[in-house]
């Protein structure tokens, strides 16, 4: 429910955008991002930028090519997007996000129950791996958006 003690907490009108991670938020991220490859030249983007870039885009549903030019390039954004996708990192941020928002409204980590209807049965039976993407999509913006917001 929404009172005016949570208004401070999660009042996003001094963000850049409503979708950037406050300082806050960011401290619980920035220790699941991996450090730069070994080896090679310095990172030289700042990755709290590239977060905020892919939140960007997952909240508003804007094209790669339409992300503001305060962000990082699209072409880094997505590339990042594509390695944490692929190395793991999204479902790592979003599994130790879910397990702190779990604790913070006093459940344990993981849910000792579930409920499927016949309903999610019937939609899980039509995907497939043409719809991978897609989903890669919606599940990167659940991940970080609603679990960062909701661990703070």
């Amino acid at each position: 429910m929404w009172t005016t003690e949570n208004r401070g907490r999660y009042d996003r009108n001094r963000l850049r955008y409503p979708s950037d991670l406050t300082d806050e938020e960011w401290r619980h991220v920035e220790p699941l991002i991996p450090p730069a490859k070994r080896g090679g030249d310095k990172r030289t983007v700042d990755i709290r930028e590239v977060v905020n870039a892919l939140m960007y885009v997952l909240s508003t549903g804007c094209q790669w090519r339409a992300i503001p030019k305060d962000l990082p390039p699209r072409s880094t954004v997505h590339g990042y997007f594509d390695l944490w996708s692929w190395d793991g990192t999204l479902d790592r941020i979003h599994h130790e996000l879910y397990i702190k928002c779990r604790e913070a409204i006093g459940r344990e980590a993981s849910p000792t129950a579930a409920v499927i209807d016949s309903q999610s049965v019937k939609s899980a039976e039509k995907g497939g791996p043409t719809i991978r993407r897609g989903t890669t999509l919606a599940r990167a913006r659940s991940v970080t958006l609603s679990s960062i917001r909701k661990a703070c």
